[in-house]
């Protein structure tokens, strides 16, 4: 009976110190609250308007869809990404014609989500990563 009495005394005693530790590493070396000059402000940049193929998932051209997209940059990098807009044009149409945009019976509905996706994989390509924190796709219509 005294082995158990002992073993659990130890246990408890264990968790004890083990969750004091946690708790006092967690207020010591936490996450701090980031302050408000540390978020930086954001803006969004219009890109204009993009020309799409709609293509079908076995290749074939279903039409063209004309998009409109904005891109939510930090404020300081807005001129450069003015700049560069041309770099992320070139980089979305060397996606989206191998990527199957076409979506509904007869493909002239564009997937949104896919497109925004590729003007994402287009951004890292033409900006780096990180530097656009997300688009917004703000029209689509059929050219």
């Amino acid at each position: 009976m005294k082995k158990i009495l002992l073993l659990s005394l130890i246990g408890l005693a264990g968790v004890g110190v083990g969750g004091g530790a946690a708790f006092a590493t967690d207020k010591l070396l936490g996450p701090s609250v980031p302050t408000a000059a540390a978020v930086a402000e954001t803006m969004f940049v219009p890109a204009g308007k993009i020309l799409a193929p709609l293509v079908f998932k076995d290749g074939r051209l279903s039409g063209y869809v004309s998009f409109e997209v904005q891109l939510e940059v930090a404020a300081e990098d807005s001129e450069r990404i003015v700049i560069r807009l041309p770099v992320l044009l070139n980089a979305i149409n060397m996606r989206t014609y191998r990527t199957p945009i076409a979506s509904g019976p007869d493909g002239m509905l564009p997937n949104i989500a896919v497109f925004k996706k590729v003007v994402m994989e287009a951004a890292v390509e033409a900006f780096g990563r990180g530097t656009v924190r997300s688009a917004a796709v703000t029209g689509a219509v059929p050219a």
